[in-house]
C-alpha cells in the first residue's frame, strides 16, 4: 500500500492523508482517526525520505548517552529510555541515540543538531548550574529538561520529581517515630536529584534540632554494590543509624543485605526508607520486609517527556512548560518506632 493507493481507498487527497499522518492541527480530528485506522488497516507507512521533504521533519527524536570506560550503566536510564520508546512507537517517531563522553555533552548536542536528524531532544541528568541548559536555549530546536538545574535562572521546558519534599516527608516520618540518628545513601553528588534529597533530609533533621552527619552520608553511583558497603561501613561506626534513607530501591538491595548480615531487624533495630522508580525487577513490596517509600514512576516520566516533546515538534497543540510532580509515600514495614538504647 502506498500514499496514492491509500489516497483513492479513502477519497482524500494525498496532502491530506500526509498532513494528518503527521498531526497537522488543519486536519480534523475525525478524518484524522479516519485516516489512522485506514493506514493501520492496510500497514501503510510512510516513506520516511518522502515525509522528511514534504514536512520538514525527520520523525525523530534524540538524546545523548554518555559513556566511559569503567561507568557503570544505569538500570533507572533503561527504564526512563522505555516509557520514551513506548510513547515514541504511538507517535511513529525514532530515536538518534548519539554516545558521548560525559565531558563532550554539549558538543554532541550541537552535532546531533547540526546534523537535522532530530527534531527534538531531551536532557537527563541535570547537575547543579548545568551548562547544557543555556545551549539549549540557544538553539533552534525544541528540548525538555528531566529534571532542573539548581542555580540556574533561565526558563527552560522541564519535567521533575519534586525531590526535596519526598525526602523531606520521609524523614518526617521517621522522626514522629523517635528516630534521631539518621544517614543517608544518596547519588552522585554532582546530580540535582540527589542535591535536592540531601536537603529534603537536612531541612527535616533542622526542623527538630538535629543534623546529618557528613560521615552519615554516603554519595555513590546506585548500584546493589554501594548500597552494601556503605550500609556496611555506616553500621561499623561508633554510632550506627537508627534510621536509613536510601536514593534508590537499588541502593536499598544492597543496603538491606548489609543489615541482615550484622544480625539486625529491619524494622525493629534499623528502619529504612529507599525511593521507588518502579523498576520492574526490583518491586519493594516483594523485599524480605516490604520497603517503606517515596514512589515515582521512571517509566511514566519517559512517556510524559516524550508527549511533550513530540507535541512540541508538531505544533499540535499547548504543553506546560514545567511539571513537578509529588511522589507518594507508602508506609509499610520496614519502619518502625526508635529502639530503645
Amino acid at each position: 500500500m502506498n500514499l496514492k493507493q491509500l489516497s483513492h481507498l479513502l477519497g482524500l487527497s494525498q496532502t491530506t492523508i500526509s498532513r494528518a499522518l503527521n498531526g497537522y492541527p488543519e486536519v480534523n480530528e475525525e478524518t484524522r482517526q479516519r485516516v489512522l485506522q485506514a493506514a493501520k488497516e492496510t500497514g501503510y507507512r510512510p516513506n520516511r525520505a518522502a515525509q522528511r521533504l514534504a514536512t520538514g521533519r525527520s520523525g525523530s527524536i534524540g538524546l545523548v548517552m554518555p559513556v566511559a570506560p569503567g561507568q557503570y550503566s544505569d538500570v533507572h536510564f533503561g527504564e526512563f529510555q522505555v516509557g520514551l520508546a513506548e510513547e515514541s512507537l504511538r507517535h511513529d517517531f525514532h530515536f538518534v541515540i548519539t554516545p558521548a563522553n560525559p565531558h563532550d555533552e554539549e558538543q554532541a548536542i550541537r552535532w546531533m543538531v547540526a546534523s537535522g536528524n532530530v527534531d527534538g531532544y531531551y536532557l537527563a541528568y541535570l547537575r547543579e548550574n548545568d551548562p547544557r541548559i543555556a545551549m539549549a536555549l540557544s538553539l533552534n530546536v525544541p528540548f525538555i529538561a528531566h529534571g532542573r538545574s539548581i542555580g540556574v535562572e533561565a526558563d527552560y521546558p522541564y519535567l521533575d520529581v519534586d525531590n526535596q519534599a519526598a525526602f523531606r516527608d520521609a524523614t518526617r516520618l521517621l522522626l514522629d517515630l523517635g528516630h534521631k540518628r539518621f544517614a543517608l545513601l544518596n547519588g552522585p553528588e554532582e546530580f540535582d536529584f540527589a542535591i535536592r534529597r540531601r536537603r529534603g533530609v537536612v531541612e527535616a533533621l533542622a526542623e527538630r534540632g538535629l543534623r546529618l552527619h557528613p560521615e552519615n552520608t554516603r554519595q555513590t553511583v546506585m548500584t546493589d554494590e554501594h548500597g552494601y558497603r556503605g550500609m556496611a561501613e555506616l553500621l561499623a561506626g561508633n554510632e550506627p543509624p537508627t534510621a536509613v534513607l536510601c536514593a534508590s530501591t537499588v541502593l536499598a538491595l544492597g543496603a538491606v543485605r548489609a543489615i541482615m548480615q550484622a544480625g539486625l531487624t529491619i524494622g525493629r533495630d534499623i528502619s529504612l526508607i529507599a525511593h521507588d522508580d518502579e523498576l520492574p525487577l526490583l518491586k519493594p513490596e516483594n523485599f524480605t520486609i516490604p520497603l517503606t517509600i517515596t514512589r515515582s514512576s521512571l517509566r511514566a516520566a519517559g512517556i510524559r517527556v516524550a508527549q511533550r516533546l513530540i507535541a512540541e515538534i508538531k505544533g499540535s497543540e499547548p504543553q506546560p512548560r514545567h511539571e513537578l510532580w509529588q511522589a507518594e509515600l507508602v508506609v509499610r514495614a520496614s519502619t518502625g518506632p526508635a529502639p530503645k538504647c
